[in-house]
């Protein structure tokens, strides 16, 4: 009886632990899937100054954005490379000014790269097929057919590029870092939960 009562407490002991060890774990995967958490407010806060300062910083983006059906603002992209490179970023796609959905922005590149840079882009969706493909899709890969919209050394987007047919127009800025030339080709955007 007396082994039996040695015994016994360590059970107890071990199925509390269990189960607090259980409901931490609970808590922490709560916690880390972004419902109740402030990761999406800091990602919408992050958005709302970048739409804040295209808006401020290049004119056009105003009017090019209200007639958009939707624009993914991705605030800050880190790419890097020697050899081999890589990127990444997130950020929120915004229909009628409304955070719908999260994305991540990655690349993987190889060639004859060295350096790092950092910039910020966004993506008008001029059309609502263009929209819907890129909501549809699994993993949506930035290709060719994004037309660039290029600010003239005013600062404004040129009447040319708001007035394109284009079904997604891509804006690259505030681009600051050793390597040249950012461009969106081969930038695949995945759906996330922050």
């Amino acid at each position: 009886m007396n082994d039996r009562h040695d015994v016994a407490p360590e059970r107890r002991l071990s199925r509390r632990s269990l189960v607090a060890g259980g409901g931490a774990l609970a808590l922490l995967a709560a916690c880390g899937n972004g419902v109740g958490g402030s990761r999406a407010e800091r990602l919408d806060a992050r958005v709302d100054a970048t739409r804040d300062y295209l808006f401020g910083r290049y004119p056009g983006t105003r009017d090019l954005a209200a007639r958009a059906f939707g624009v993914l603002y991705m605030p800050l992209v880190t790419e890097a490379g020697f050899g081999f490179g890589g990127g990444y970023g997130r950020g929120a796609l915004r229909i009628n000014d409304v955070t719908v959905d999260y994305y991540s922005a990655t690349r993987a590149t190889f060639g004859l790269q060295i350096g790092a840079q950092q910039y910020g882009h966004a993506l008008f969706f001029m059309t609502a097929p263009a929209l819907a493909e890129f909501r549809r899709s699994d993993g949506w890969t930035a290709g060719a057919d994004i037309r660039y919209a290029l600010p003239d050394t005013g600062g404004s987007i040129g009447v040319d590029t708001t007035t394109g047919l284009s079904p997604v127009i891509g804006l690259v800025f505030g681009q600051a870092g050793l390597m040249a030339g950012a461009t969106l080709a081969g930038v695949k955007y995945t759906r996330i939960i922050p």
